[in-house]
Formats: structure tokens, sequence, C-alpha cells
């Protein structure tokens, strides 16, 4: 992992409306990513983690602030990263090969050349069998899988994997988790990944950037210190559970005792 920033955030803002309507979601965000990290973001519901990556993404202006990537700035720049979100959004009319190369053809490569870029990774995660089919042939995991494959095959080389297993049962949201860290680590990508499961963010993440409540702003950033390959097993070592426990604590004071943010 390169020490250099790759992806630098900077005093970012957004604000929603005016007046006295108006509704802060970040304020003052700053940080930056080397390239090839695996960062995850915490934080309460509606502290503008969805926001920060919209920014991110070039889908908005933000208020104040900038997002350089590369040393350049990517506002009003969208297409410099891949995107994926908790639901799936496979076109239902093409077959799930189709929909995990769109992001090759759409930049102009040919369908059998896109196919080739493919066929390992889809081997890699068992849906090398299920290539004809369409999208509501499968399972919601091996759903999942083919939009991770796309998002993956963007081209780019920042990611930003919005709660991409959350709506998942455990044990395929465990085999999606090694299967991204294998891939990410083979690929070098730099990985942006929100979740609200701080067990999710040690088990995958290099760095974890906990965020406040609305408007969310940056609380403090943990190294996980762990080596890779990683199992759910090392959640239990000492160090780690220390770790979590004071990501909880932090989290708890942050949402207050009743819940509320």
């Amino acid at each position: 992992m390169a020490d250099a920033a790759w992806l630098t955030i900077s005093r970012l803002s957004k604000q929603f409306g005016q007046g006295e309507g108006a509704v802060s979601a970040i304020r003052e965000i700053s940080f930056s990513v080397p390239k090839g990290t695996f960062l995850s973001i915490l934080g309460p519901s509606g502290c503008g983690k969805s926001t920060l990556f919209n920014l991110i993404a070039g889908l908005m202006q933000p208020t104040s602030g900038d997002v350089l990537m590369d040393g350049r700035s990517v506002i009003n720049r969208p297409g410099q990263v891949g995107y994926m979100l908790q639901k799936d959004l496979l076109l239902p009319w093409r077959t799930i090969e189709d929909n995990i190369t769109l992001g090759l053809t759409l930049q102009g490569i040919s369908r059998k050349e896109a196919r080739k870029m493919a066929l390992p990774l889809m081997e890699k995660c068992g849906l090398d069998g299920f290539a004809h089919h369409k999208p509501q042939a499968l399972s919601g995991g091996m759903r999942q899988r083919a939009a991770l494959l796309r998002t993956l095959l963007t081209g780019q080389e920042t990611l930003l994997l919005d709660e991409p297993f959350g709506a998942l049962d455990a044990i395929t949201r465990l085999q999606l988790q090694m299967l991204l860290t294998q891939i990410w680590q083979e690929m070098g990508k730099t990985i942006l990944f929100v979740t609200h499961d701080v067990d999710e963010a040690l088990l995958l993440s290099d760095e974890i950037l906990l965020l406040s409540r609305r408007p969310g702003t940056v609380l403090r950033r943990f190294m996980v210190d762990l080596p890779r390959p990683r199992t759910p097993h090392m959640l239990a070592q000492k160090e780690t559970a220390a770790l979590k426990a004071d990501m909880m604590d932090l989290l708890w004071k942050e949402v207050g005792q009743d819940g509320t943010a």
C-alpha cells in the first residue's frame, strides 16, 4: 500500500436548502486515502455517508470544499469511480454476463474481449454457469456477486461500495466479504466501504473512519492492524476486541443512550 494520498477530501461540506429549512448533511470533512487502501466508513444513520459518496462520485456539487483524485478535482466530473449500492440494480433484460460486462462495453471494448476479461472473475465467483441467465433467475446473493463484478470491471481505480452486503443473510455475507477481499488484493483497487456493522469493518478494512451524527464530521480514524488473509476468528483476539470496544463506545456516546441521532 503506497503512502502518497490517492484520494483527498478537503473541508467538504454539503447543505440542502436555504434559510430556516436548510439541512446540513456533512460539515468540514477532511481525510486522505493512499492508493490501494481498503477504508470503511461507519457512523449513525443519517450522518451523511451516502451524501459523502455522491460527492466523491461527482454526482452532486458540494457547498464548499473539494475532492481530489490523483491530484485532480472530481467536482462536476462524474464517472471517475465505480459505485455499488445495497440494491444490485442489474438490468432485468440483460443476461448476467452482459450485466457484468456492461461497463467494459460502454468503454468501447468489444463483447468478445469483455467476456474474456470477465470470465476468470465469473469462475472465481461461481457465476460462469449462470452467464446466460437473466437476473430474476438468481438468488439475492448471486445477483450481488454479479453486481460486485460489474463494479470491479468498470476500469476505475477507486470503488465506492455503499452497504453492498447489508441485505444478505450471514453466511452469504461472509462468503462475499471473503470474495471481495481476495479480489481486492489481486486487483489493487482503492475501496471506500460504507457499513453499519463494526465486525464487517474490522474484518475487511485497513482503516476505519468514524463519522459523527448529522451534520457528519470525522470523529476518529482507526488503523486495523490484522494480518491477511483474515478470518472471523480474528475478531475474538484481545487487541481486536479492544478496538471494537473503543469504536462502539464512541458510537454509543454519539447516538445517545436513547438510540436517537
